[in-house]
């Protein structure tokens, strides 16, 4: 048997090389993405070295690599596994580099040809079933899979070359990106949060879809209001009306407005808020449910619970009034969406003078924000008792 070169090493230890990574190094870098993506695989420095030289420390080749392991690798390094494992040796020539590069690529290609309409269709059933489970428990369980789900829509886009097939993939990524946002910013995670918005919007672009885009923009605003920049916010949600304007389904026109809506609320703008929230209301459809926005789930109460929200905001004592009947009709599934309305009615409750009130919804809220785990609504409740 012809021995390996001195140097031998598989592609995967020629890439660690090539950007200075020790295994040390490499493996914390696994852990951490393993991590942020719930990847169930951790890959100590050990395997690495064995990966890199393609042998076990006793020479023997190495074994069939796990599951988590493959997934952990191919999504780091956006490489087949078996690539990865293949051979080559530190004085490779630049026309078996370049070999090694034409292969990768191929395989990219490989993998984008396989995209197809069931395909697409598949990623956007996963996507619905994450935003139910969400809205029923809370981001804290599956925001590291949808961030996995993201960055391999992300790759595959790149390597889709059927035009349709990309506009159909960049409109789930678009959805799936402002859920992220939502659910990053439901964690505490502002600076996530609005990233993930931004890449909606640029992925809205390759969908060619000004409504999706309209919608990114609305949901970045909140990020804003987060940080209170209502100006800003204000300036951003009027963009997205604009930008949506004759090109986006009733439902979506309404729910914008809304936004815009409480952006005003926050800035102090107390009749102009009013205006927007009739706009919404003039444009709810009769019949809301649409499947052109399948990504929206809004009627009649949540515009309500929305418009109350903007009057708790301004301080005005109609809210109670306005939000205490919501909360009577709203679907008990929404617990997010209920957590949000009793912060905002011990918010006002505390302005009027009626603690008892206002503590016992605090305390149900605070309930339902460890229920689905949001941050968000616990610092709210803290901001109350300051």
């Amino acid at each position: 048997m012809k021995p390996e070169p001195e140097h031998s090493r598989t592609l995967f230890g020629e890439l660690l090389r090539q950007h200075g990574k020790t295994a040390e190094g490499f493996s914390r870098e696994a852990a951490r993405f393993a991590w942020e993506r719930g990847i169930d695989a951790t890959l100590s420095p050990r395997h690495v070295r064995r990966f890199a030289t393609g042998r076990r420390a006793d020479g023997r080749p190495l074994g069939p690599v796990r599951p988590g392991t493959r997934r952990l690798l191919e999504e780091m390094l956006s490489v087949p596994v078996e690539q990865l494992l293949t051979r080559v040796t530190a004085n490779s020539s630049p026309q078996h580099e370049w070999s090694n590069e034409a292969a990768e690529l191929r395989a990219r290609i490989a993998s984008g040809r396989a995209v197809d309409k069931e395909t697409v269709s598949l990623l956007q059933q996963k996507l619905d079933l994450t935003r139910v489970i969400d809205r029923r428990l809370g981001a804290s369980t599956l925001l590291g899979e949808l961030r996995a789900q993201i960055d391999q829509m992300w790759r595959l886009l790149s390597d889709v070359l059927d035009h349709r097939t990309r506009i159909s993939l960049a409109g789930v990524l678009a959805d799936a990106s402002t859920l992220a946002g939502w659910q990053s910013l439901d964690q505490g995670l502002i600076r996530e949060a609005w990233e993930h918005y931004d890449k909606a919007r640029s992925a809205a672009r390759v969908a060619e879809s000004r409504a999706l885009e309209a919608y990114a923009c609305a949901g970045q605003a909140v990020v804003l209001l987060d940080l209170s920049d209502t100006t800003s916010a204000v300036e951003l949600t009027s963009y997205a009306c604009e930008t949506a304007k004759g090109e986006s389904p009733d439902l979506l026109t309404a729910w914008l407005f809304a936004g815009h809506g409480e952006a005003l609320a926050a800035n102090g703008n107390q009749d102009s808020s009013a205006r927007a929230f009739d706009a919404a209301t003039r444009s709810m459809p009769e019949q809301p449910s649409d499947e052109a926005v399948s990504f929206l789930v809004f009627d009649r109460t949540h515009l309500t619970r929305w418009r109350g929200s903007a009057l708790a905001r301004l301080g005005d004592t109609e809210a109670v009034d306005v939000l205490s009947e919501v909360l009577d009709h709203l679907d008990p599934t929404f617990t997010r969406a209920e957590t949000a309305l009793r912060v905002d009615l011990a918010q006002v409750l505390t302005a009027k003078g009626e603690h008892k009130e206002a503590t016992a919804h605090a305390e149900r809220a605070r309930l339902l924000a460890a229920q689905v785990g949001s941050t968000r609504q616990r610092r709210r409740l803290e901001a109350l008792t300051r």
